[in-house]
């Protein structure tokens, strides 16, 4: 009884004293066991295999990087047979990064192959048990940015001095291309605009999204651009103006995007070369690099795609029966005969096939079966907004509108700046 009465004092000693030393505030010292963070990208848990970061590199042959990382021969035609939609292994290009992710174990094998085929969209290999190919997106994050400026030299450099994606500055181009003679900007036009830019796991720069609104002052002229969309279902979008007025016109005022004109309409042309004989010349040259794109001004259907004499290689579209538009001297053609196209479409690209003196796209321009000057011409709009959706546009523009108002324009020094006759 007395080892009992010993046994139980004991115990009680200890639960006094471990109370006493929790009372006195003494630290009492827990061990934590961290368990590995997992990284998750493209899908995969990064910390269960072993990650092999890489470029194609030129001379690179997808075959024989799969053979260095212990994938099979049947694997490997099991993939260049069968996923030549998913994954053309004739287009593994040169500068695009790749992930192997390979097995821990001895064996080391590689696992899954992810190939980037841009920012945002990826490919999948998965060589697990039976070979599976598979394309995704990353998830991409929105932020809406503000900017704004004056022009000093160009709308380019104005976009740039501030570290803005220079694809606004082919948005605004193509926003206000029926509007704005961008050949012609003055010193002192100005441009405010909203637009949306992509992240990727909210840090990594994906480039810019469409421009929500925008303004532009030129000669002293306001543009606002408003984007909408006319057709939830089809996701038809255009831009209007604070009026509801469609901005885009039915033909483009250029067959190329930033070129300059180096030859114009003009029907009493004198040329040396034929001892100053009048020569007119009916059409617009826009001088350009070997290989830029020629833009379809208007949605029509190729009545000529061919190459004739001093034309060289060129496309003739109808677009109705009133105008047609014709496109010479390309490098080469990118429609046939038949083929019905939409306005902005490349058609071709820049060259010097027939008689030129140097790369440019020469642009003719019928009316009624007449040539003439479309830079002359008071081209037709497009179709204005449906009376339908005229107060719900209205709506909606209205807190764009007044951001736009509100955002004020950034000037850097002048001296930092060229001028517009530099």
């Amino acid at each position: 009884m007395s080892k009992y009465w010993a046994l139980i004092f004991s115990l009680v000693l200890v639960v006094s004293c471990k109370d006493d030393k929790h009372q006195r505030g003494e630290l009492v010292e827990v061990v934590t066991i961290k368990k590995p963070v997992a990284v998750m990208q493209f899908g995969f848990n990064l910390e269960d295999f072993e990650v092999l970061r890489d470029t194609v590199r030129k001379g690179d042959i997808f075959g024989e990087i799969m053979l260095r990382n212990k994938v099979n021969y049947p694997k490997i035609a099991a993939i260049t047979e069968n996923f030549k939609d998913t994954f053309d292994v004739r287009k593994f290009n040169v500068g695009k990064p790749y992930l192997i992710l390979k097995s821990k174990d001895t064996s080391n094998t590689a696992q899954v192959f992810i190939y980037q085929n841009d920012p945002i969209n990826y490919t999948v290999v998965d060589l697990r048990d039976s070979v599976v190919a598979y394309r995704k997106k990353q998830k991409v994050k929105y932020v809406e940015r503000e900017a704004s400026g004056i022009i000093k030299s160009s709308l380019s450099e104005a976009i740039l001095e501030q570290g803005i994606d220079y694809n606004i500055t082919n948005r605004l181009s193509e926003i206000y291309a029926w509007n704005i003679d961008f050949f012609r900007l003055q010193k002192g036009d100005k441009f405010k605009v909203i637009y949306k830019e992509k992240y990727i796991n909210d840090s990594i720069y994906a480039g810019s999204g469409q421009i929500e609104s925008a303004y532009f002052e030129h000669n002293g002229e306001p543009f606002y651009a408003f984007n909408f969309v006319t057709d939830s279902i089809r996701n038809i979008r255009e831009y209007y103006d604070q009026e509801a007025k469609n901005l885009r016109r039915a033909f483009l005022r250029s067959p190329v995007q930033f070129s300059r004109i180096s030859s114009r309409y003009n029907l009493n042309r004198r040329i040396a070369y034929y001892g100053n004989k009048v020569r007119p010349h009916k059409g617009t040259d826009y001088a350009a690099p070997l290989g830029t794109p020629i833009l379809a001004t208007a949605s029509g259907t190729v009545e000529e795609s061919t190459r004739r004499g001093g034309n060289g290689k060129y496309v003739k579209i109808k677009h109705n029966g009133t105008y047609s538009t014709q496109y010479l001297h390309m490098k080469a053609q990118n429609v046939k005969r038949g083929q019905f196209v939409k306005q902005g479409d490349v058609i071709g690209w820049i060259g010097m096939t027939g008689n030129t003196s140097g790369p440019h796209v020469c642009y003719r321009f019928w009316k009624n079966g007449h040539q003439v000057d479309p830079l002359r011409e008071k081209l037709p709009t497009a179709d204005p907004i449906a009376d339908s959706l005229k107060t719900q546009y209205l709506a909606f523009i209205a807190p764009f509108k007044s951001k736009l108002d509100c955002i004020e324009y950034i000037e850097l020094p002048e001296e930092q700046l060229l001028t517009l006759n530099d």
